[in-house]
């Protein structure tokens, strides 16, 4: 089953998200045009970030945060992965990813689906050259430090937050990248493993339950 649309959603916010990528980014989108709609304004602002990628584009500090928190509040699933790929490539996977975990551990209810949908491309491969930080490290060079660290936080912060948190879009969320082998997860946490595949077998929602299967059948 596709992963259901968000039950919770915040258009004000995700438009200042984009304002704000615009003007971190220098995109060439003028900001006091009358917009259509979000929707179709947030095609226009992804646009010009693939054609500011494909040009070459230098990213500020500032531009990680405004980037991933466009991802993390980017409603369609289809396309957070247009504001994901130019903060890899410009600052690595680890620094993505330990953002990312941030909006996990700290975020609102919104903010944790989110980061849990923009967690889905953070380990795509870098291959976008010209994409660079300001500081002007090549591409690449921010994963010399083990990232395997970084991702075995996310997969235990994951599972806690799937077992404690009743959100429905949280859950739905953080499932389809959850591993539900014992193996992942050190003996202290192999209860809270059992207790998630529980909790999602007997969930309410149908998507959940009917993932849950699937992923414990793998």
């Amino acid at each position: 089953m596709a992963l259901p649309r968000r039950t919770e959603r915040r258009e004000d916010v995700y438009e200042t998200c984009l304002e704000n990528v615009v003007r971190s980014l220098g995109l060439d989108v003028p900001l006091e045009v009358e917009r259509e709609d979000l929707w179709t304004w947030g095609h226009v602002v992804r646009a010009a970030i693939r054609d500011a990628c494909r040009r070459g584009i230098v990213l500020s500090d500032e531009s990680l945060d405004v980037l991933l928190r466009a991802a993390v509040h980017e409603p369609d699933l289809s396309f957070n992965r247009w504001f994901v790929e130019p903060a890899l490539n410009a600052f690595g996977h680890r620094r993505v990813q330990i953002a990312l975990l941030g909006y996990l551990r700290t975020g609102t209810d919104l903010e944790r689906a989110g980061a849990a949908r923009a967690w889905y491309w953070s380990a795509l491969p870098l291959r976008m050259p010209v994409v660079r930080a300001k500081n002007g490290r090549a591409t690449g060079q921010a994963d010399t430090d083990d990232g395997s660290a970084v991702v075995a936080e996310w997969n235990e912060a994951a599972l806690r937050e799937f077992v404690s948190n009743e959100h429905v879009d949280v859950r739905r969320c953080i499932l389809p990248g959850l591993s539900l082998r014992k193996s992942v997860y050190p003996p202290e946490l192999h209860d809270l493993v059992d207790a998630a595949v529980a909790t999602a077998r007997s969930h309410p929602d149908e998507y959940i339950r009917h993932r849950v299967e699937h992923q414990v059948g793998d």
